[in-house]
């Protein structure tokens, strides 16, 4: 995005992996960098907390995007649980919803109430601003035949049953639950990019998102691993160009279940879209 626009906008990133709702709002972050043991080992390791991402928005800010839920539903965590429920069935029936079910409906209002507080506060410290709700790409197919079981660099032991219960009463649900919020708020609209990115599912061969490891099997960055904390983010330096040049805010996280192996280009087509309408140079705020 600056290498696209950045010559037009002021561009302000905080954004930072397995973040939930109350870092954007609220809560200082403790960034671990690659510091993920025994994976791998970052030298600059331990890193000092970095203030919440809303501190970021300024009063003239005039864009803010900010795509985060996830990890407030604990989505990471479900799928791991998910994973060893589903090991030893050989793919057959739903141990996953069977276990975990009961529990959805009350994260998703916990995901609801902290989403609708965080476009408040992001309202109150930029009154002008547009605010851009990103929500979840596809990431289960709707055809689950695609997925193979026990392969890590898709969704391990998780069987077809319950992958097709995570789609329809988990991720389609988060999706739901963060786009009725934003249409709740005068300020904010809702990012759809479920539709976009369907055919590039963690199960399909042009797959933009990783399966719990990516090519080089190797755990998914972002995705919380069985042993240490989820990744986050190396905080940004005193010269980090990203953060000290004039443009656009960037608030959340990125998903916290496998990530995005590549960027999607129909997000990135209506993002510009929306930058090039504006009649001066914007302040943009990405969060994440």
């Amino acid at each position: 995005m600056e290498r696209n626009i950045g010559g037009f906008v002021e561009l302000t990133n905080v954004s930072c992996g397995a973040a939930p709702v109350e870092d954007v709002t609220f809560r200082a972050q403790q960034p671990i960098g690659r510091h993920l043991p025994p994976f791998s080992e970052d030298p600059d390791y331990p890193f000092h907390p970095v203030p919440a991402q809303s501190e970021a928005v300024k009063p003239g800010t005039d864009v803010i995007t900010v795509g985060v839920g996830g990890n407030t539903l604990g989505f990471a965590d479900i799928l791991l649980k998910c994973e060893a429920l589903g090991a030893g069935s050989g793919g057959v029936g739903t141990p996953c919803r069977d276990a975990l079910a009961a529990d959805i409906p009350g994260k998703l209002t916990k995901v609801r109430s902290a989403y609708d507080q965080m476009l408040a506060k992001l309202h109150e410290k930029a009154p002008h601003a547009k605010i851009l709700t990103v929500g979840y790409p596809t990431v289960i197919p709707k055809d689950t035949s695609k997925c193979r079981y026990n392969d890590l660099q898709q969704f391990g032991s998780i069987t077809r049953g319950d992958l097709d219960w995570l789609r329809k009463d988990v991720l389609e649900p988060l999706n739901n639950t963060i786009e009725k919020s934003a249409g709740t708020h005068d300020a904010a609209s809702f990012v759809n990019l479920y539709y976009s990115t369907q055919n590039h599912s963690v199960c399909d061969a042009d797959k933009w998102v990783e399966g719990l490891l990516d090519h080089d099997h190797k755990p998914t960055p972002r995705t919380p691993q069985r042993r240490g904390p989820p990744q986050r983010r190396r905080p940004h330096r005193n010269g980090d160009p990203e953060r000290h040049r004039p443009g656009l805010t960037r608030i959340g996280t990125p998903p916290s279940i496998p990530q995005r192996a590549a960027s999607a280009p129909p997000a990135r087509r209506q993002l510009r879209s929306l930058v090039t309408r504006t009649h001066r140079s914007p302040r943009l705020a990405e969060m994440r």
